[in-house]
């Protein structure tokens, strides 16, 4: 898969398999990792089968909305680096629901919405009567990457790396 930007042609998703980066990580963690890029990696390329595959091995797996959640994160700090404010938020929900509903059935704009605020740290699961369940996170969370990824000039492994370099150092500050 590649991505072109202004007349340059780069690689986002190694959908060859986990890097190196990874090697250390627990097989669970590979497995979401694996499952992401080859989810992302079917988003972009609109291959409904592949994409349905992969988001069901991200459904069944523990935590993949944890790593999708900072990877979102991440990939709109990097977006918006003086801050994300509301119109920033409706506008990567109108382009990803847009484009995602040309190719995917059931593109649910409120998932995306959940998922982005949650990404962000201000999405309150108590005050919504419905959070989204496992398999429509797993099914939203790769076409937010998608979508944000297309601007970028660095690999998914490498925004996954990040990802569970947080959730890692988060969890060995509690």
């Amino acid at each position: 898969m590649t991505e072109t930007t202004r007349g340059d042609v780069r690689p986002l998703c190694d959908a060859g398999g986990v890097t190196t980066t990874w090697r250390h990580l627990p097989a669970s963690a590979r497995e979401i990792a694996e499952s992401a890029v080859e989810a992302v990696t079917a988003a972009q390329q609109r291959d409904v089968p592949a994409y349905d595959e992969a988001v069901a091995r991200l459904a069944t797996a523990e935590r993949s909305g944890l790593v999708l959640g900072a990877v979102v994160r991440l990939l709109l700090e990097e977006s918006h680096p003086d801050g994300v404010a509301g119109d920033d938020v409706r506008q990567v929900l109108e382009r990803c629901a847009r484009s995602a509903a040309q190719w995917c059935s059931g593109v649910d704009p409120h998932v995306l919405l959940v998922l982005l605020a949650g990404a962000l740290g201000v999405y309150d699961p108590d005050g919504d009567d419905a959070p989204p369940d496992p398999q429509a996170i797993a099914r939203h969370a790769p076409l937010l990457v998608a979508d944000l990824a297309a601007g970028t000039g660095r690999t998914l492994d490498a925004y996954l790396a990040a990802a569970f370099a947080e959730i890692e150092r988060a969890e060995h500050q509690d």
